[in-house]
C-alpha cells in the first residue's frame, strides 16, 4: 500500500514514515476511490434520450472534487519540501559559522609537521588504573586462560595478559630480540609504558620487572621516553 500511495498518491518517504497500519490503510482507500470515480475533466457528459445521465454527473463532481483535492495535496507536499529545504540549509549555515569560530587561518611556513604513520600510531588510553585493573578482571573472568577467536578480543586479551602476567616463557618476549624498536612512550593517566616495534607491541606497568632484552632495553633508551602522554 505504501509503494502504491508513493507512486499513484504522490506521497513522500517522509510522509508514511512513522505512520500506523491503519493511517495507511485509511489513505489507500482514499487513493482508490479517487481513482474508481475519476472522470477526465475534459469529458462530455454522453446524453440518452435527450436526458443527462444523473449517475455521470454525479461522477464528474466526485472527480472534480478528487482533482481539486490532488492539487491541494500536492500544494501541500511542495510547501513541506520547500520547509525541509529551508530548514537543512539554515542548519548547514549555522554548522559553517559554528566551525569557522574555530578555525584560525595559517600561513604554509608556519606549519610543523611531525607525523606519526597510522600503521604505528599507538592506540590512545584514556583510563586510569583503577579503570585498567577492571578492565583486567573483566577479560580474565570472560577469557580466562582461554586465547579468544574474535581478533579485537584476542588483542585485548594478549596486550593485557602480558602487562599483568608476563611469562619469560612467552613468545612475546624471546621474539624481542630481533625487532626494532619505533617509539617508546609513557602514559601518565594509568603508569604504563608503551613500546612499538616493527612487528608488534607491548604495555608494561611502570612498577613491574619484565624480561626485556639488553638490545631492546638499548633501543628503548636510543629512541627516548616521550613522557607527554
Amino acid at each position: 500500500m505504501s509503494i502504491y500511495l508513493k507512486h499513484m498518491g504522490g506521497y513522500k518517504h517522509n510522509q508514511l514514515k512513522g505512520r500506523s497500519y491503519d493511517e495507511i490503510q485509511k489513505l489507500f482507500d482514499k487513493e482508490m476511490k479517487r481513482v474508481n470515480y475519476f472522470v477526465a475533466m475534459n469529458s462530455e457528459v454522453q446524453e440518452i434520450n435527450g436526458k443527462k445521465d444523473e449517475s455521470s454527473s454525479k461522477k464528474t463532481e466526485i472527480a472534480q472534487d478528487c482533482s481539486a483535492k490532488r492539487a491541494g495535496d500536492k500544494l501541500e507536499s511542495d510547501k513541506f519540501k520547500k520547509q525541509k529545504t529551508d530548514e537543512n540549509e539554515k542548519v548547514e549555515v549555522d554548522n559553517e559559522a559554528e566551525l569557522k569560530k574555530h578555525m584560525v587561518t595559517v600561513k604554509d611556513d608556519d606549519i610543523a609537521i611531525d607525523a606519526i604513520p597510522l600503521a604505528t600510531k599507538p592506540p590512545v588510553i584514556g583510563i586510569d588504573r583503577e579503570d585498567l585493573q577492571t578492565l583486567w578482571k573483566l577479560v580474565k573472568t570472560k577469557h580466562g586462560d582461554t586465547r579468544p577467536e574474535d581478533e579485537h578480543e584476542r588483542v585485548l586479551w594478549g596486550d593485557l595478559k602480558v602487562m599483568f602476567e608476563p611469562d619469560i616463557k612467552s613468545d612475546v618476549w624471546r621474539n624481542l630480540q630481533g625487532y626494532k624498536v619505533i617509539v617508546w612512550k609513557l602514559f601518565d593517566s594509568c603508569g604504563v609504558h608503551f613500546v612499538r616495534f616493527r612487528n608488534a607491541h607491548i604495555f608494561m606497568l611502570v612498577e613491574k620487572r619484565y624480561p626485556l632484552t639488553p638490545i631492546t632495553i638499548a633501543n628503548m633508551l636510543y629512541k627516548k621516553l616521550q613522557a607527554d602522554y
